[in-house]
Protein backbone atom coordinates (compact mmCIF):
# COMPACT_ATOMS: atom_id res chain seq x y z
CA UNK A 1 0.00 0.00 0.00
CA UNK A 2 1.26 3.71 -0.69
CA UNK A 3 2.33 5.00 2.72
CA UNK A 4 0.20 6.25 5.36
CA UNK A 5 2.40 9.41 5.24
CA UNK A 6 1.47 10.05 1.17
CA UNK A 7 0.47 13.86 0.76
CA UNK A 8 -0.27 14.45 -3.08
CA UNK A 9 3.16 13.62 -4.62
CA UNK A 10 4.56 14.29 -8.12
CA UNK A 11 3.87 12.17 -11.24
CA UNK A 12 7.23 10.56 -10.66
CA UNK A 13 6.12 9.32 -7.12
CA UNK A 14 3.09 8.25 -8.51
CA UNK A 15 4.51 6.27 -11.24
CA UNK A 16 7.32 4.67 -8.53
CA UNK A 17 4.06 3.53 -6.46
CA UNK A 18 1.78 2.09 -9.33
CA UNK A 19 5.14 0.30 -10.33
CA UNK A 20 5.43 -1.01 -6.40
CA UNK A 21 1.68 -2.03 -6.43
CA UNK A 22 1.92 -3.88 -10.03
CA UNK A 23 5.09 -6.36 -8.53
CA UNK A 24 3.19 -6.74 -5.64
CA UNK A 25 0.32 -7.88 -7.84
CA UNK A 26 2.77 -10.15 -9.66
CA UNK A 27 4.42 -12.09 -6.45
CA UNK A 28 0.17 -12.59 -5.69
CA UNK A 29 -0.51 -9.63 -3.13
CA UNK A 30 -4.16 -9.28 -2.97
CA UNK A 31 -4.72 -7.32 0.35
CA UNK A 32 -4.73 -3.81 -0.21
CA UNK A 33 -4.98 -1.40 2.94
CA UNK A 34 -5.38 2.18 3.19
CA UNK A 35 -7.25 5.33 4.54
CA UNK A 36 -9.36 8.00 3.99
CA UNK A 37 -6.86 10.13 6.00
CA UNK A 38 -3.42 9.18 4.36
CA UNK A 39 -2.90 12.09 2.56
CA UNK A 40 -6.77 13.26 2.53
CA UNK A 41 -8.11 10.82 0.51
CA UNK A 42 -5.26 10.57 -2.24
CA UNK A 43 -3.46 7.55 -1.38
CA UNK A 44 -6.98 5.70 -1.54
CA UNK A 45 -7.28 7.65 -5.34
CA UNK A 46 -3.55 6.48 -5.90
CA UNK A 47 -4.50 2.41 -5.35
CA UNK A 48 -8.09 3.53 -6.98
CA UNK A 49 -5.58 4.02 -10.62
CA UNK A 50 -4.43 1.27 -9.61
CA UNK A 51 -7.56 -0.84 -9.66
CA UNK A 52 -8.55 0.35 -12.89
CA UNK A 53 -6.12 -1.49 -14.61
CA UNK A 54 -6.75 -4.84 -13.08
CA UNK A 55 -10.82 -5.09 -13.49
CA UNK A 56 -10.58 -9.19 -13.89
CA UNK A 57 -9.05 -9.47 -11.30
CA UNK A 58 -10.24 -9.59 -6.98
CA UNK A 59 -8.42 -7.50 -4.81
CA UNK A 60 -9.60 -7.27 -1.26
CA UNK A 61 -9.92 -3.20 -0.42
CA UNK A 62 -9.16 -2.05 3.70
CA UNK A 63 -10.13 1.36 4.28
CA UNK A 64 -10.78 3.10 7.34
CA UNK A 65 -12.07 6.12 8.95
CA UNK A 66 -12.15 8.30 12.27
CA UNK A 67 -9.32 10.82 12.14
CA UNK A 68 -10.90 13.07 8.85
CA UNK A 69 -13.48 15.22 10.09
CA UNK A 70 -13.46 17.98 7.73
CA UNK A 71 -16.89 19.99 8.51
CA UNK A 72 -18.29 17.79 11.00
CA UNK A 73 -17.85 18.28 14.60
CA UNK A 74 -16.41 14.97 15.04
CA UNK A 75 -15.25 12.31 12.89
CA UNK A 76 -18.09 9.73 14.10
CA UNK A 77 -20.86 12.50 14.31
CA UNK A 78 -24.37 11.73 12.80
CA UNK A 79 -23.75 10.48 8.94
CA UNK A 80 -20.46 11.22 8.39
CA UNK A 81 -18.54 7.38 8.07
CA UNK A 82 -21.90 7.21 5.86
CA UNK A 83 -20.38 10.01 4.01
CA UNK A 84 -16.63 9.09 4.27
CA UNK A 85 -17.42 5.57 2.99
CA UNK A 86 -19.02 6.90 -0.14
CA UNK A 87 -16.08 9.12 -1.41
CA UNK A 88 -13.43 6.37 -0.34
CA UNK A 89 -15.39 3.94 -2.58
CA UNK A 90 -15.62 6.66 -5.51
CA UNK A 91 -11.76 7.50 -4.45
CA UNK A 92 -10.91 3.65 -4.65
CA UNK A 93 -13.09 2.77 -7.84
CA UNK A 94 -14.95 0.32 -6.55
CA UNK A 95 -18.12 -0.83 -5.32
CA UNK A 96 -17.68 -2.03 -1.65
CA UNK A 97 -15.09 -2.62 0.87
CA UNK A 98 -14.05 -5.63 2.14
CA UNK A 99 -12.74 -3.87 5.46
CA UNK A 100 -14.27 -0.68 6.70
CA UNK A 101 -12.04 -0.25 9.63
CA UNK A 102 -12.57 2.63 12.57
CA UNK A 103 -9.18 3.78 12.86
CA UNK A 104 -9.65 6.10 15.87
CA UNK A 105 -10.99 5.12 19.46
CA UNK A 106 -12.11 8.28 20.83
CA UNK A 107 -15.94 8.57 19.87
CA UNK A 108 -16.43 12.47 21.76
CA UNK A 109 -16.84 13.16 25.04
CA UNK A 110 -18.49 10.33 27.29
CA UNK A 111 -18.44 8.20 24.01
CA UNK A 112 -21.01 10.24 22.90
CA UNK A 113 -20.90 9.18 18.71
CA UNK A 114 -20.48 5.42 19.66
CA UNK A 115 -23.84 4.50 19.87
CA UNK A 116 -24.52 5.83 16.21
CA UNK A 117 -20.75 4.62 15.27
CA UNK A 118 -22.36 1.22 15.87
CA UNK A 119 -25.11 1.06 14.23
CA UNK A 120 -23.94 2.73 11.04
CA UNK A 121 -21.39 -0.06 10.35
CA UNK A 122 -24.10 -2.67 10.57
CA UNK A 123 -26.47 -1.41 8.81
CA UNK A 124 -23.91 -0.97 6.01
CA UNK A 125 -22.46 -4.27 6.52
CA UNK A 126 -26.28 -5.46 6.72
CA UNK A 127 -26.84 -3.69 3.07
CA UNK A 128 -23.53 -4.83 1.59
CA UNK A 129 -21.57 -1.92 1.13
CA UNK A 130 -18.79 -3.61 3.58
CA UNK A 131 -18.21 -7.07 4.03
CA UNK A 132 -16.62 -6.66 7.49
CA UNK A 133 -16.46 -4.15 10.31
CA UNK A 134 -12.95 -3.18 11.60
CA UNK A 135 -11.51 -1.82 14.93
CA UNK A 136 -8.19 -0.32 15.84
CA UNK A 137 -6.52 -2.80 18.16
CA UNK A 138 -4.76 -1.28 21.36
CA UNK A 139 -1.61 0.43 21.07
CA UNK A 140 1.35 -0.79 23.10
CA UNK A 141 5.10 0.74 23.45
CA UNK A 142 7.61 0.65 25.73
CA UNK A 143 7.45 4.34 26.64
CA UNK A 144 4.46 3.43 28.52
CA UNK A 145 3.84 2.29 31.80
CA UNK A 146 2.22 -1.02 32.57
CA UNK A 147 -0.76 0.62 34.28
CA UNK A 148 -1.75 2.44 31.14
CA UNK A 149 -1.08 -0.22 28.67
CA UNK A 150 -3.62 -2.35 31.00
CA UNK A 151 -5.84 0.58 30.96
CA UNK A 152 -5.96 0.41 27.35
CA UNK A 153 -6.28 -3.03 27.10
CA UNK A 154 -9.41 -2.89 29.49
CA UNK A 155 -10.75 0.25 27.01
CA UNK A 156 -10.23 -1.48 24.25
CA UNK A 157 -12.20 -4.60 25.52
CA UNK A 158 -14.64 -2.42 26.44
CA UNK A 159 -15.36 -0.93 23.11
CA UNK A 160 -14.43 -4.03 21.35
CA UNK A 161 -17.93 -6.00 23.37
CA UNK A 162 -20.23 -3.10 21.99
CA UNK A 163 -18.84 -3.01 18.48
CA UNK A 164 -18.51 -6.79 17.50
CA UNK A 165 -15.98 -6.12 14.91
CA UNK A 166 -14.88 -8.71 12.43
CA UNK A 167 -11.27 -7.93 11.95
CA UNK A 168 -8.88 -5.72 14.04
CA UNK A 169 -6.29 -3.66 12.87
CA UNK A 170 -3.25 -3.78 14.85
CA UNK A 171 0.31 -1.86 14.64
CA UNK A 172 2.59 -4.49 15.19
CA UNK A 173 6.00 -5.64 14.84
CA UNK A 174 8.64 -8.30 16.09
CA UNK A 175 9.60 -6.01 18.95
CA UNK A 176 6.06 -4.84 20.09
CA UNK A 177 5.27 -5.37 23.79
CA UNK A 178 3.35 -8.41 24.75
CA UNK A 179 -0.24 -8.13 24.42
CA UNK A 180 -2.81 -9.21 27.13
CA UNK A 181 -6.56 -9.11 27.28
CA UNK A 182 -8.26 -10.25 30.03
CA UNK A 183 -4.74 -12.34 31.26
CA UNK A 184 -5.22 -13.94 28.15
CA UNK A 185 -2.16 -13.71 24.98
CA UNK A 186 -3.94 -11.44 22.40
CA UNK A 187 -3.58 -13.42 19.23
CA UNK A 188 -5.24 -16.23 21.41
CA UNK A 189 -8.15 -14.53 22.18
CA UNK A 190 -8.38 -13.25 19.10
CA UNK A 191 -8.70 -16.92 17.32
CA UNK A 192 -10.62 -17.90 20.12
CA UNK A 193 -13.35 -14.90 19.03
CA UNK A 194 -12.95 -15.76 15.36
CA UNK A 195 -11.72 -12.69 14.37
CA UNK A 196 -9.13 -11.88 11.94
CA UNK A 197 -6.18 -9.51 12.11
CA UNK A 198 -4.59 -6.97 9.89
CA UNK A 199 -0.88 -6.95 11.20
CA UNK A 200 0.41 -3.29 10.46
CA UNK A 201 4.25 -2.08 10.39
CA UNK A 202 6.19 -5.54 10.17
CA UNK A 203 8.81 -3.65 9.66
CA UNK A 204 9.12 -1.01 12.90
CA UNK A 205 8.59 1.76 10.27
CA UNK A 206 12.37 0.78 8.97
CA UNK A 207 14.21 0.08 12.37
CA UNK A 208 14.26 -3.71 12.19
CA UNK A 209 16.01 -3.97 8.51
CA UNK A 210 18.49 -1.06 10.44
CA UNK A 211 17.14 1.34 7.76
CA UNK A 212 14.98 3.44 10.17
CA UNK A 213 16.27 6.68 11.89
CA UNK A 214 18.14 5.91 15.07
CA UNK A 215 16.27 8.15 17.87
CA UNK A 216 18.74 11.51 19.10
CA UNK A 217 21.08 11.13 22.07
CA UNK A 218 20.27 13.80 24.64
CA UNK A 219 22.88 15.18 26.96
CA UNK A 220 22.32 12.18 29.21
CA UNK A 221 22.01 8.53 28.18
CA UNK A 222 17.95 8.82 27.64
CA UNK A 223 15.19 6.10 27.31
CA UNK A 224 15.22 6.33 23.53
CA UNK A 225 18.92 6.07 22.72
CA UNK A 226 19.27 3.10 25.62
CA UNK A 227 16.39 1.33 23.24
CA UNK A 228 18.13 1.99 19.86
CA UNK A 229 21.52 0.16 21.24
CA UNK A 230 19.86 -2.82 22.50
CA UNK A 231 18.09 -2.66 19.06
CA UNK A 232 20.64 -2.44 16.83
CA UNK A 233 22.99 -4.53 19.38
CA UNK A 234 19.68 -7.04 18.53
CA UNK A 235 19.56 -6.94 14.72
CA UNK A 236 24.00 -7.45 14.51
CA UNK A 237 23.30 -10.91 16.25
CA UNK A 238 20.83 -11.70 13.42
CA UNK A 239 22.84 -10.17 10.89
CA UNK A 240 25.38 -12.37 12.48
CA UNK A 241 23.57 -15.22 11.54
CA UNK A 242 21.22 -14.72 8.99
CA UNK A 243 24.17 -12.48 6.75
CA UNK A 244 24.11 -9.25 5.42
CA UNK A 245 22.54 -9.96 2.06
CA UNK A 246 19.79 -7.42 1.49
CA UNK A 247 16.56 -8.38 2.84
CA UNK A 248 17.58 -10.63 5.11
CA UNK A 249 16.25 -8.81 7.55
CA UNK A 250 12.86 -7.45 5.63
CA UNK A 251 12.44 -11.23 5.07
CA UNK A 252 12.90 -12.15 9.20
CA UNK A 253 10.28 -9.23 10.16
CA UNK A 254 7.51 -9.51 7.82
CA UNK A 255 7.52 -13.79 8.04
CA UNK A 256 7.67 -13.41 11.71
CA UNK A 257 4.40 -11.40 12.00
CA UNK A 258 2.97 -13.91 9.33
CA UNK A 259 3.57 -17.03 11.58
CA UNK A 260 1.89 -15.02 14.63
CA UNK A 261 -1.92 -15.90 13.59
CA UNK A 262 -3.63 -18.22 11.29
CA UNK A 263 -5.88 -15.55 10.96
CA UNK A 264 -4.35 -12.78 10.00
CA UNK A 265 -2.93 -10.63 7.22
CA UNK A 266 0.02 -8.61 7.55
CA UNK A 267 0.40 -5.14 5.59
CA UNK A 268 3.44 -3.06 4.51
CA UNK A 269 4.24 0.29 3.44
CA UNK A 270 5.54 0.11 -0.41
CA UNK A 271 7.02 3.17 -2.25
CA UNK A 272 8.35 1.16 -4.97
CA UNK A 273 8.69 -1.34 -6.82
CA UNK A 274 12.10 -2.02 -4.96
CA UNK A 275 10.32 -2.13 -1.72
CA UNK A 276 8.54 -4.89 -2.94
CA UNK A 277 11.22 -6.42 -4.29
CA UNK A 278 13.18 -6.60 -0.97
CA UNK A 279 9.87 -7.98 0.79
CA UNK A 280 9.26 -11.11 -1.20
CA UNK A 281 13.13 -11.38 -1.62
CA UNK A 282 12.72 -12.50 -4.85
CA UNK A 283 16.89 -12.85 -5.48
CA UNK A 284 17.15 -14.94 -2.30
CA UNK A 285 15.75 -18.03 -0.52
CA UNK A 286 13.28 -18.23 1.94
CA UNK A 287 14.01 -18.28 5.55
CA UNK A 288 13.03 -21.79 6.62
CA UNK A 289 10.59 -22.48 9.48
CA UNK A 290 13.78 -23.76 11.66
CA UNK A 291 15.40 -20.08 10.83
CA UNK A 292 12.26 -18.61 11.68
CA UNK A 293 11.67 -19.92 15.24
CA UNK A 294 15.78 -19.24 15.75
CA UNK A 295 15.02 -15.41 14.43
CA UNK A 296 12.29 -15.34 17.08
CA UNK A 297 14.30 -16.36 19.76
CA UNK A 298 16.62 -13.06 19.00
CA UNK A 299 13.39 -10.75 18.72
CA UNK A 300 12.14 -12.45 22.12
CA UNK A 301 15.90 -11.07 23.77
CA UNK A 302 15.39 -8.16 22.42
CA UNK A 303 12.23 -7.23 23.71
CA UNK A 304 13.45 -8.74 26.84
CA UNK A 305 16.29 -6.11 27.07
CA UNK A 306 13.83 -3.35 26.52
CA UNK A 307 11.32 -4.32 28.77
CA UNK A 308 13.74 -4.50 31.20
CA UNK A 309 15.15 -1.26 30.24
CA UNK A 310 11.74 0.30 30.60
CA UNK A 311 10.96 -0.67 33.58
CA UNK A 312 13.99 0.51 35.34
CA UNK A 313 13.16 4.19 33.66
CA UNK A 314 9.44 3.89 34.78
CA UNK A 315 10.94 3.03 38.36
CA UNK A 316 13.38 6.20 38.78
CA UNK A 317 10.48 8.52 37.18
CA UNK A 318 8.04 6.86 39.75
Amino acid sequence: MPGRNSGAPGATDDRRVLRGLRRAAEFGANFLDTSDFYGGGYAERLIGRFLRDYPDEHFRISSKVGLLRGSAPHPYAGRHIHHQLEQSLENLYVERLDVFTLESLDFGPGDRYLGGAIDQLHTLRKLGAIRAIGMRGPEADYDTPREQRAAAAARFLFLFRLIKPDVVWLRYHALTPALTIEGEDFFSFMAHREVSLVLADPLARGLLTGKGAAPRRSGRTSGPALRSGIISSGLELLRERFGHAPGALTQLAVRSCLRKADNSVVVCDIAGAEDVEEIYNSQGTEPTDADLALADQFYADIRSGLEREAQSVHEVRA
